[in-house]
């Protein structure tokens, strides 16, 4: 999904399709908090496939980065403690905790750690 939605903001598209899943669902919600992208839905006629709106200022992408950061091969780990002492300068990461997938900034107002998989920027 990361890279469709990289491509897509190269590439100037408005809008583009992603299958549905449950993962892609929750990282487009906390996208969509966080500004990054306009909205997403439902595809009408195939509603196993979701419409992403992505989201331009001055016609320039609003994303600038996306960078995975955990991998199957290397799985990284970030305690509360840890999330502290990140200093992620006008971007966000997100985690999977075990309260959910969630940023950084809500996953420090709960303190609890847990996977990274991305840094969005």
């Amino acid at each position: 999904m990361l890279t469709r939605i990289r491509n897509g903001q190269k590439s100037k598209k408005i809008s583009i399709l992603q299958p549905k899943t449950k993962l892609c669902c929750r990282i487009l919600d906390i996208l969509l908090n966080e500004g990054f992208i306009l909205g997403y839905n439902c595809v009408d006629g195939n509603s196993k496939m979701i419409k992403i709106h992505l989201k331009y200022f001055n016609n320039k992408p609003v994303i600038k980065q996306i960078k995975s950061i955990s991998k199957p091969s290397k799985r990284v780990y970030v305690s509360s403690k840890e999330l502290w002492k990140i200093n992620n300068l006008l971007g966000i990461l997100i985690l999977s905790t075990s309260k959910g997938m969630m940023s950084d900034k809500k996953s420090k107002k709960l303190n609890v750690g847990g996977e990274v998989f991305f840094f969005i920027k």
